[in-house]
């Protein structure tokens, strides 16, 4: 039986009304309120998502119809990364989202690249091996018909701000109490608790369980109870964003582009009505003005009656993320970046981790402990395939890059990863051994350093026999299963 608490959450947004819906969803008979203020918006870094987001709707009982229109979004299939690594065969390389029909070709992928680490001369692109990879090179939506017996795997692009909206309207439809104030103070109990918070108002909101929503301010985690903050950027540079929207020009790819730039990257989103560009730099090695500069550039528009926003932020994230009766969500809780789209993923899965352990205790912090350390690791994890993006690259046309591969500030798993690699060990016994619970498994990691072109150099002739690529019939395979999928204009003149 559900008990009598009420659920109380600071900050909207994203996160925020994310954390609304599922908690709604979850436990309907708790009364929820969310206090956010309306002058605030939506930082909006990223505007993609990994399935977990596809995930989501599904959960709560949102089609797709109901909301992507809303939101001007579009389907991701695939992440597509150009010049992070010159020194490769390629000049990108694609990260596709898995879906059940890879099962059937994921192995061959895996074995090319186990013979292509012997020194054998068989292909190891990851779109050529995975279906959501070639549904992005014909520029086809990720939508199966019913007669194709596989489920389809994809992420998302969306107008952040829109999105909030929606999910607001949704929270509310849904019993959510809104509050338009800004939250100024709270009433602690002599146990260290949050009793209360306090709105410029006057109003006083009390509850048993507060969700910090309230971005890199972390009003209630950080500035209240005073919950530290592990720095990443021994190992993670980049601390400022410069964006810059640019008009859609024909149908949206179904891919995110991100492109590595002088001192950091550009990513490309595309949603229905704009491309939405940004410059991930470090401070340290680009001033504000030449990232502005070097992403007009990039983009070719020097256009100044459209303006530039310019963003700062802390990469790493809370000692804590579940502190007395205060539970931290999104960029509260902390802040990789947004390459690879991890952040409202990692929000997503801060909040069912607390969930399953709340309703598990008896809506108590009894297993707030094991909640922690799972966050915390699973963020680590990220972490490590976030900074082998950089470790690895052979770029050299700017200190940056040179920075980035000399720093040696490689955490014991990740190196134990690179080690088992290049001394062509079984990179899935690896990661099962460390127990690695991030979403970036044995496939992903394979996608990263065969993208890279992480291999010794080819000595043996090719040979049919140890390309399973060619073995299997792969391409063909496909590229059959593709004929099932409608362009991605099609399938948003449907939406």
């Amino acid at each position: 039986m559900t008990p009598d608490q009420r659920l109380v959450i600071v900050g909207g947004g994203t996160a925020g009304w994310m954390a609304a819906n599922l908690l709604a969803h979850r436990w309907p008979d708790m009364p929820i309120t969310l206090i956010e203020t309306s002058h605030i918006g939506t930082i909006g870094v990223g505007e993609g998502s990994t399935p977990s987001l596809k995930r989501f709707f599904e959960r709560i009982g949102i089609a797709e119809a109901d909301w992507m229109p809303r939101c001007n979004a579009t389907w991701k299939t695939n992440i597509r990364f150009a010049g992070w690594s010159p020194d490769a065969p390629v000049p990108d390389y694609s990260h596709p989202f898995l879906s059940q029909i890879d099962l059937h070709t994921t192995d061959a992928f895996i074995n090319n690249c186990r013979n292509r680490r012997l020194g054998h001369a068989v292909p190891t692109a990851p779109a050529e091996f995975l279906l959501n990879g070639v549904l992005a090179s014909q520029a086809k939506a990720p939508l199966a018909p019913p007669h194709f017996p596989f489920r389809m795997e994809y992420g998302y692009h969306f107008d952040a701000g829109l999105l909030g909206e929606f999910l607001r309207e949704t929270a509310m439809a849904r019993g959510v109490v809104h509050r338009d104030a800004r939250i100024v103070d709270a009433v602690m109990t002599e146990t260290g608790d949050i009793a209360a918070v306090l709105t410029d108002h006057g109003q006083a909101f009390a509850g048993d369980m507060f969700f910090d929503c309230s971005g890199f301010a972390a009003l209630l985690i950080g500035a209240k109870l005073g919950v530290g903050f592990t720095s990443f950027r021994d190992n993670l540079f980049n601390d400022a964003a410069v964006v810059l929207p640019t008009p859609m020009i024909g149908t949206p790819p179904v891919e995110t582009l991100a492109t590595a730039l002088s001192s950091g990257w550009c990513w490309s989103i595309p949603l229905t009505n704009r491309f939405g560009n940004g410059y991930v730099y470090s401070s340290d090695h680009l001033s504000a003005d030449a990232a502005e500069a070097e992403l007009r550039k990039h983009l070719g528009w020097c256009d100044a009656s459209q303006p530039a926003r310019h963003l700062r932020f802390a990469v790493g994230q809370r000692n804590r993320h579940w502190a007395g009766n205060v539970l931290a969500v999104g960029l509260a809780q902390g802040f990789i970046e947004p390459l690879e789209a991890t952040a409202l993923h990692l929000a997503l899965g801060t909040l069912d981790m607390f969930m399953t352990a709340y309703e598990r205790g008896g809506f108590t912090r009894q297993y707030a402990d094991d909640v922690n350390a799972r966050i915390s690791d699973r963020i680590e994890r990220v972490r490590d395939y976030i900074v082998a993006h950089y470790t690895l690259n052979t770029r050299t046309d700017s200190a940056y890059w040179g920075d980035n591969r000399a720093h040696g500030q490689l955490s014991a798993p990740l190196r134990h990863i690179l080690d088992v690699w290049y001394r062509r060990g079984d990179l899935g016994e690896e990661l099962a051994r460390q127990r690695n619970l991030s979403h970036f498994g044995n496939e992903s990691w394979h996608c990263l350093l065969a993208g890279y072109g992480a291999f010794p150099a080819a000595t043996a002739p090719r040979d049919d026999a140890v390309d399973f690529h060619a073995a299997r019939g792969i391409g063909a395979f496909l590229h059959g299963c593709s004929l099932n999928f409608p362009t991605h204009a099609a399938a948003l003149a449907q939406a």
